[in-house]
């Protein structure tokens, strides 16, 4: 009798996600049927097959909000990752007022993605803005970062760098974890720090660096809020920061076609799933756990 209660219980809790699945499983299901139809919100949908992802193989916009969105990624998420583990290693030796430094460094990663915070990204690096002003002192003149088509999408690259805090406070984790005796019979052995670095602390910090990574792949696939505030939802300058997403919502809410749209949506799922499947099968090579 005591069990049965603790099982209905155990459902009872279990309740909210079973209703969260609804709003998950229909919008699913939604999306793959309007990926293969023409839907403009006001008509009902079509019927119309592989069209819609027989016009991508002809869309330039969606090539470059592609192109956009891979360089974005490809440079930004290894040069984040980079910053963070640098900064962990850091406040790992033991530096005064931790708690301190740790909030300090974290506070950008809840802030980042914040159109507040875009807002600021968008005056510092203004042609008038702090950065230009800064380099004004040692005689040089800066361009006007966020509406010139060469510096654009530096900059908010550099933005998603400067959000490295959740990582970091990941791997500071990670290497308390790491115990202390390997360090000590190496320094013994004579290994140099960096030696320590490579033999000891990435090969045991490895699956942390993997959780990490497999976050910032997705996280950055998705990055919608820098490039709309940046370019006030155009995607310029020159489409220079239109990506994937800003363009998928142009297609599916400035020009109403939703099954374009979808098929999008799909394709960056596809795209998703590739990657993050390419790192699970080279995990095996890198990535080093207890057994």
């Amino acid at each position: 009798m005591i069990k049965k209660r603790q099982d209905w219980a155990g459902y009872v809790f279990l309740l909210p996600w079973f209703g969260g699945l609804v709003f998950m499983v229909v919008p699913f299901f939604a999306s793959l049927y309007l990926a293969f139809t023409d839907y403009d919100l006001l008509t009902p949908p079509r019927w119309a097959g592989l069209a819609n992802f027989e016009e991508m193989l002809g869309d330039v916009k969606l090539h470059q909000s592609l192109k956009v969105t891979f360089v974005y990624t490809l440079v930004s998420v290894p040069v984040s990752l980079a910053v963070a583990l640098a900064v962990a290693i850091v406040l790992d030796r033991g530096v005064r007022g931790l708690a301190i430094y740790r909030s300090i460094y974290y506070l950008p990663s809840l802030l980042g993605g914040s159109v507040a915070i875009v807002m600021l990204w968008r005056y510092l690096f203004g042609y008038d803005g702090i950065v230009n002003g800064f380099l004004s002192w040692f005689g040089i003149t800066g361009p006007a970062w966020t509406t010139d088509p060469d510096h654009a999408l530096t900059t908010l690259i550099l933005l998603h760098v400067w959000t490295f805090g959740a990582p970091m406070v990941i791997f500071l984790a990670g290497l308390r974890q790491i115990p202390a005796m390997y360090y000590e019979a190496a320094s013994m052995d004579g290994a140099s720090r960096w030696r320590q670095f490579r033999s000891i602390t990435l090969p045991l910090l490895s699956p942390i660096i993997f959780f990490n990574l497999i976050q910032a792949l997705i996280a950055s696939f998705q990055t919608f809020t820098q490039g709309y505030v940046i370019s006030n939802g155009s995607g310029g300058p020159a489409d220079s920061t239109l990506f994937y997403n800003l363009y998928l919502y142009q297609k599916g809410f400035a020009e109403f076609d939703m099954g374009y749209a979808s098929s999008m949506a799909w394709l960056l799922l596809i795209i998703i799933a590739g990657f993050t499947a390419i790192n699970f099968l080279a995990a095996r090579y890198w990535v080093f756990y207890d057994n």
